[in-house]
Parts: structure tokens; C-alpha cells; sequence
């Protein structure tokens, strides 16, 4: 038996545990008795192997050695662990594919310029309100290092936002202004700083939430204010507003349901009479405008100024919506209130950065001296279907018979305008074979990306929100989207009006 079982191990050696995982993983790894290596893992190639593929090395030129190499262990480590399990060893091709595509997809998630061809005006997802030419200039100045809180006839420190604040009263008559880093930021501290530990009052007809599922209930709560709501959600009287005053009761605070509208069996009343009531019983009636239309009408959008010649003690508004500005949050009205909000703490933790000084500067001025129409928001907002046929009709041209003109409509966006479209002339493209969604698509992952919609299963775009100088841009990238090997091509004609 003893000579039977020297003859079987001789034929057939049993596999030996050998130490450590030379990967430095800590898992085992066997031999047999010749030192063949039959982990499955030790396939994997090493690391300077992996960075050595031409497809890393380029974009270890643009990333820099430490991120391609920190994605690169990262595809090790997956593919060792998977392996362990059973599944099959990648090759190095296989490896660097997924290494290059973890950086380009990270690539595609910085921040970039894209045009944007869904006739949105104010897209909360594409930015809103692109910076004019003036406030991009100031940015690019005020980059470096800039008078912020330095004040250059005096030498000595200057108060951050003084400029902007000069401005917003010039603008809208206001006695004083305050400038923080968005809306949102401008109503924790107006809340916080005027009503905190007390109660303030509200229609529940305005109890609104916006993008992100962000809810004016839950800011008040983080404000530490005490919510009391009165009326419905269709119909607020005047007495329902008098009946919750009382001595616990610190504001009256009024918001415009600016991404939607109550039509019907609906009423609220007048904000002048709301600011009788408030000033009545001594209290500040704060209204939250949202958009930033300073002055004068559009649609029923309520303006800055109409609700301070209304009464309203306070009014708050956004930089990067009608205003056509950076993204900012603005407080207008009574002295005595703001200076109160600019000491208050919240103040510093929701201070502007000096960039959006800078552009909110810029366009304030342009307000001021009367030359709205430099925005880049104004002169979409104001462009007719007049002007937008000659540009439509050229595209169309361009992209050929796929391609054809309709009448449609475009919206203001970004809480701006509800239920009110402004007259447009589409152009709406056929996407077979392909699809609208991989039309779409393609459009993304253009260079310039372009960003458009789809309507019952066409690829619309809307030449409102793309300046006339980047139409023949749009047509290259729609030419190379519908082509099914998607290369670049030039159009079929020149763009005609609008393009150069």
C-alpha cells in the first residue's frame, strides 16, 4: 500500500500552498510540484505594463500620471477580485479600454461651454442666464487679485460688495441693497435673521419647491423659523392673514409661484394690501420675487421695483434669471432690515465670491445705463419668430431633407414666466434610422456638445437660445449625428443669415 501511494503521488502531485499573493493582496496563490503558477490573477499584467498602452499614455499627457494610475489600480484591483471568483482575465487592450473610459467619462462631467438648442432661455440645468461679453471681461479681471474688500483711495479695507449694492439701489430706487451667493442663501438669511425662534406667515398657496425637491418648508425650518400657513392652496383672503398675526408672529413673507400658476377658482390678495396689514400690526412683509425683473412688464411677472412701490419691506430676487446675471441671491428695501441681515452670521457663510461680484457689477450697469438688450437673456427673450425664420430655414438647408421648418414655442425657463411661451420657428429633423435618442445623444458628445429635445420622435432644435455666430457649429454637429458612422462632415450650404 505504502509502494501504491508513493507511485500515485508521483503521478500525480498535489497542489502546495506557496506563501503569499505576489500582488501583495494577501491572498494565496498555488503551485504544483514543477512551480507552475495556476492563479488565474497572476495573468493580470502589472501596472507599468497597463500605463505603458499608447491609449494611457495620451491621456496621462492630459491628466497627469497620478489620476491615469490611481484609474488604472482601481481596474486591477476590480478585475483580480472578479478573477478570484471565476470570471475570465482581461487583456491589456481590455484594461486600458476601461481605464481611458472611467477618465473621459469623468472628463464629461467637468464643467464645459455647451450650446443649447432646446429654446430654454433660463436652463436651471445648462447654467440659466449666460454672462454677457461686459461681465465676462470683468470676471476675467477680477480673477487675479482684486480690490474685493480693499478700498484704493483710502489704503485701507473696503466692504466686500459695495459696488453691486450701489448699483441695486441705483436700479431699483431701493434704500439699500444686499448681495449673497444664491436666492436660496438670500431667504435662510432674511428668515434667520428677522424671525428666528418666531413665527412667520404664509399663503399655502406659496408654499413652493423647486429643482432638486428643495421646499420653502424646509428652509424655514433650517432657518429656525416657526411656519404658519393660511388659506388654500387656490383660494388666500386678506383675513385669513389677519386672523394668524400675533405676538409670536415676526414676518409676513409673500412668494410668487414662479414655475407654476393657479388658474380658476383662484385668488389672492393685492401684495399693496398685504403690506397695509403687515405695516398695520408692525411687522415686515417680505416678497420673494424670484426672477429679477427689475422693472417695467412681462407677462405677469411681478417686477423688483412694483413690489417696493407696492409696500413690500423687503424683496429678494436671483442674479442668474431675469436679471440676466451671475448666480446670486438679492435683497432689496428698508435700511434698518438689511443693515440688520448684513451683520447677521448667515451673512459671511452665504457671502458672494469675488468672480460673481464682478459679473453682477457688469450687469447691474448695464441696467442702469439703459442697454438691457447687451444681455445675452434679453436678446433671446426679445427675438420674434421674424428673426428666427432666416436662421431655422438656413439649418434646415444645411442638414437637407431630414430636415424641416414648423412653428412652435419656446419658453423663458429657470422659475421664470409660467405657463407663458414665447412664438418660435423649430427645426425639426428625422432621425431614422438611428433614433431620436441616439441622434440626441451623439448631439452630447459632440465637441461642442449641443443639447436639444425630442418630440414625438423627431430631434427638435430651437435656434432662440444659440447665438447666431455658433449656427453653422449646430449644422456640423447635426450633420455628423444623423451620418451612421457619425463622422464630421460640412454642410450641404452655408448657414446663411446668422452664421459667418
Amino acid at each position: 500500500m505504502a509502494a501504491g501511494r508513493g507511485v500515485a503521488a508521483r503521478l500525480f502531485p498535489p497542489l502546495r500552498r506557496s506563501g503569499t499573493h505576489g500582488d501583495g493582496t494577501g491572498a494565496p496563490r498555488f503551485v504544483d510540484n514543477g512551480g507552475m503558477d495556476t492563479d488565474p490573477r497572476r495573468l493580470l499584467p502589472k501596472v507599468d505594463v497597463l500605463l505603458g498602452h499608447p491609449s494611457l499614455v495620451d491621456r496621462a499627457a492630459t491628466w497627469g500620471q497620478g489620476p491615469v494610475l490611481g484609474a488604472a489600480r482601481r481596474a486591477l484591483d476590480e478585475s483580480r477580485r472578479a478573477a478570484a471568483g471565476g470570471a475570465p482575465v482581461p487583456g491589456v487592450d481590455e484594461l486600458a479600454a476601461r481605464v481611458a473610459g472611467e477618465l473621459d467619462a469623468m472628463a464629461a462631467r467637468r464643467t464645459r461651454a455647451v450650446l443649447n438648442a432646446t429654446g430654454v432661455v433660463l436652463h436651471t440645468n445648462l447654467g440659466r442666464a449666460p454672462l454677457s461679453p461686459a461681465a465676462l471681461a470683468a470676471v476675467a479681471e477680477a480673477a487675479g487679485y482684486a480690490n474685493v474688500e480693499y478700498d484704493l483711495a483710502a489704503g485701507t479695507r473696503g466692504r466686500r460688495g459695495a459696488a453691486a449694492e450701489a448699483l441695486l439701489r441705483e436700479a431699483t430706487g431701493a434704500e439699500a441693497a444686499l448681495a449673497v451667493n444664491n436666492a436660496a442663501g438670500a431667504l435662510l438669511l432674511a428668515l434667520g435673521g428677522l424671525a428666528r425662534g418666531r413665527e412667520v406667515v404664509v399663503s399655502r398657496g406659496e408654499l413652493i419647491e423647486i429643482g432638486g425637491e428643495f421646499r420653502l418648508p424646509q428652509i424655514m425650518e433650517a432657518a429656525g423659523v416657526e411656519l404658519v400657513e393660511v388659506g388654500t392652496t387656490n383660494r388666500t383672503h386678506l383675513r385669513d392673514y389677519l386672523g394668524a398675526l400675533g405676538e409670536r408672529t415676526a414676518l409676513v413673507l409673500a412668494v410668487h409661484p414662479s414655475n407654476y400658476r393657479v388658474e380658476g377658482f383662484a385668488t389672492r390678495p393685492a401684495l399693496g394690501e398685504l403690506a397695509a396689514l403687515a405695516r398695520e400690526h408692525g411687522l415686515p412683509l417680505l416678497h420673494d420675487v424670484g426672477s429679477g425683473l427689475l422693472a417695467g412688464e412681462l407677462g405677469a411677472e411681478p417686477s423688483v421695483t412694483g413690489s417696493l412701490r407696492a409696500g413690500a419691506d423687503l424683496v429678494l430676487f436671483s442674479g442668474d434669471k431675469l436679471l440676466g446675471g451671475p448666480q446670486a441671491g438679492l435683497l432689496v428695501g428698508r435700511a434698518e432690515l438689511v443693515g440688520r441681515l448684513a451683520r447677521h452670521p448667515i451673512a459671511r457663510a452665504v457671502r458672494a465670491d469675488k468672480l460673481t461680484l464682478a459679473a453682477l457689477e457688469a450687469t447691474l450697469a448695464a441696467h442702469v445705463a439703459g442697454r438691457r438688450d447687451e444681455l445675452p437673456v434679453w436678446r433671446a427673450l426679445l427675438l420674434g419668430p421674424e428673426d428666427l425664420r432666416p436662421r431655422a430655414a438656413a439649418l434646415a438647408a444645411a442638414v437637407g431633407p431630414a430636415a424641416s421648418l414648423r412653428e412652435g414655442i419656446s419658453v423663458a425657463g429657470g422659475g421664470s414666466l409660467p405657463g407663458e411661451g414665447l412664438p418660435s420657428v423649430l427645426v425639426e429633423v428625422d432621425p431614422a434610422p438611428l433614433g431620436d435618442a441616439a441622434v440626441l445623444a451623439r448631439l452630447r458628445a459632440g465637441d461642442p456638445p449641443v443639447v436639444a429635445r425630442a418630440e414625438h420622435g423627431h430631434v427638435v432644435l430651437d435656434l432662440r437660445t444659440v447665438p447666431p455666430e455658433r449656427d453653422e457649429q449646430v449644422a456640423h454637429a447635426l450633420l455628423a449625428a444623423l451620418r451612421p458612422g457619425g463622422q464630421q462632415a460640412p454642410p450641404r450650404t452655408p448657414p446663411g443669415p446668422g452664421g459667418q
